[in-house]
């Protein structure tokens, strides 16, 4: 898998989080979730379609390559599971949410790869 910057990261997690709540992206959607402004969105979109990881359909809505959708995969598993685990610890929701975005991103996969391990084997 490419190496890309925690940022691309981000917005490809966030496009495949509007993808699965809402069926579709549009840029204006993901300016809102991140809490960023709509140019910053354009420059990060202009920069992930030229790298192939998006594309527009002929509606204008965001669709994620094979390619970015791996990463958004990728990420988006760490940050359920990790937000789960904290939870699970006792941290509040709220928190859980906003350190496993901060976790997510730098979590090396041997270390993922445990945390999964234990989850799996520890769930009811």
């Amino acid at each position: 898998m490419m190496n890309i910057h925690e940022s691309a990261e981000d917005y490809l997690e966030a496009m495949l989080m509007l993808k699965e709540e809402r069926g579709y992206v549009r840029a204006v959607d993901v300016a809102e979730k991140l809490g960023v402004t709509l140019p910053s969105v354009s420059y990060a979109t202009k920069r992930l379609r030229e790298d192939g990881y998006i594309a527009y359909d002929p509606a204008r809505m965001i669709v994620l390559l094979e390619p970015g959708l791996k990463i958004a995969e990728k990420i988006l598993e760490r940050h359920r599971l990790l937000t789960e685990l904290l939870i699970g610890l006792g941290v509040s929701p709220a928190t859980a949410r906003a350190d496993a975005c901060k976790i997510e991103h730098d979590l090396s996969e041997e270390s993922f790869d445990a945390i999964r391990r234990h989850a799996q084997e520890h769930r009811a």
